[in-house]
């Protein structure tokens, strides 16, 4: 089960940092070492994924991956500097309360 966890938390924090890092890349005029690196990150989020669905089940895998959207969210607010609304909160709580769910 640790395992598991572990490769769901590497998918998680691959997913955010090439999600962070292509976004901000790109409105900086595509800045040339972010938008690689993002697409590393990206490749390390889908082998991880891949390693995931060796020891889980896909029922377990793609909800559990769906933290990185509460961690994308918050990173939006606070790296980015993005205006995020109150339904967009709402939604990312609720998919935190789901993978909450998924950890009982």
């Amino acid at each position: 089960m640790t395992a598991q966890w572990l490769l769901v938390a590497a998918v998680v924090a691959c997913t955010a940092c090439a999600d962070l890092l292509q976004s901000h890349g790109m409105r900086r005029g595509g800045a040339r070492w972010k938008v690689p690196l993002s697409i590393l990150f990206l490749a390390a989020s889908f082998f991880s994924f891949t390693q995931l669905l060796r020891v889980a089940d896909l029922s377990f895998a793609v909800p559990a991956t769906a933290a990185s959207l509460v961690v994308e969210t918050v990173l939006a607010r606070v790296v980015l500097k993005e205006p995020v609304d109150w339904k967009r909160w709402g939604g990312a709580l609720l998919a935190a309360a789901g993978v909450a769910l998924l950890a009982l």
